[in-house]
């Protein structure tokens, strides 16, 4: 744990960025001191690739040699960082969700008569996030002010049609609460569309995954029936080329495999 911990730390003073982002990082660290889990706990996604890679290599070093803590470091930094793009992504789908709720509210407070500040007042009040709070009340307040969020494009997007309604609604003296609805219609067709996908794409993930494991348990039969296949692996020339040669065909199967079923999904949700 104390092992982690220091690489933690250091990847994160040393990841690249401003000397402002630097001292952040460090009042980060200095915050939670002596509290460990809430440290690994609220680790940036974006930081958890060097943590795991640095903690894999020790690992793997220790326990074997140090190819294998090489190529233990590898899949470990690729593992985070899938692992760190999925968080990322759930977020922004949980940002969206929020969005949505907060524009059917909106419409709603509309529609009974309140007038727009109030509504807004409440429909912000409503948002659990903090980011998507500030960008909801400036797309209702000053809508020409809003620009598209380059770190979650669609959530900048999404707020953007909704500062195009407020002026809509603005210049021509249509209801806005029946723009409001429109937005948020399609935001809900987007989430219907998002989960369609991803029930369709399970089961080629599932047998992915299945797949990548087939190694690992060839490895355990191996043990099983009395043979040694990580010490030939690990000890021998040859076996160590074998094993470079296998870690690398396992990850480009896994990136394949992956993109197949983004293409795929890119084609059905453009289709």
């Amino acid at each position: 744990m104390s092992a982690a911990l220091v690489l933690a730390a250091t990847a994160l003073l040393l990841w690249p960025g401003t000397d402002a982002r630097r001292r952040s990082r460090l009042r980060w660290l200095e915050a939670r001191r002596g509290r460990p889990a809430v440290l690994l706990r609220t680790l940036p996604p974006s930081a958890w690739p060097l943590p795991a890679a640095g903690v894999a290599a020790v690992a793997g070093t220790l326990a074997a040699t140090p190819l294998v803590g090489a190529l233990a470091a590898a899949a470990a930094a690729a593992t985070a960082r899938v692992l760190a793009r999925s968080r990322s992504r759930r977020a922004a789908e949980a940002r969206l969700d929020g969005l949505t709720d907060a524009l059917a509210a909106l419409a709603a407070e509309l529609r009974g008569g309140r007038p727009l500040e109030a509504a807004t007042a409440s429909a912000v009040a409503g948002c659990a996030d903090a980011g998507l709070a500030d960008g909801l009340a400036q797309a209702l307040r000053a809508p020409e002010a809003v620009m598209p969020a380059a770190e979650d494009p669609e959530l900048g997007g999404a707020l953007a049609r909704v500062a195009a309604a407020v002026l809509l609604s603005g210049r021509t003296g249509c209801s806005l609460a029946a723009v409001v609805s429109a937005v948020e219609d399609d935001l809900r067709a987007r989430r219907r569309r998002r989960d369609e996908l991803r029930s369709v794409t399970a089961g080629p993930r599932a047998s992915a995954a299945l797949l990548a494991g087939l190694p690992l348990l060839a490895l355990a039969m191996g043990s099983g029936i009395g043979a040694d296949p990580w010490a030939v692996l690990t000890t021998t020339a040859a076996g160590q080329g074998l094993l470079v040669a296998g870690v690398a065909l396992e990850g480009a199967g896994l990136v394949w495999s992956d993109r197949l079923v983004r293409r795929a999904v890119a084609g059905r949700g453009a289709g």
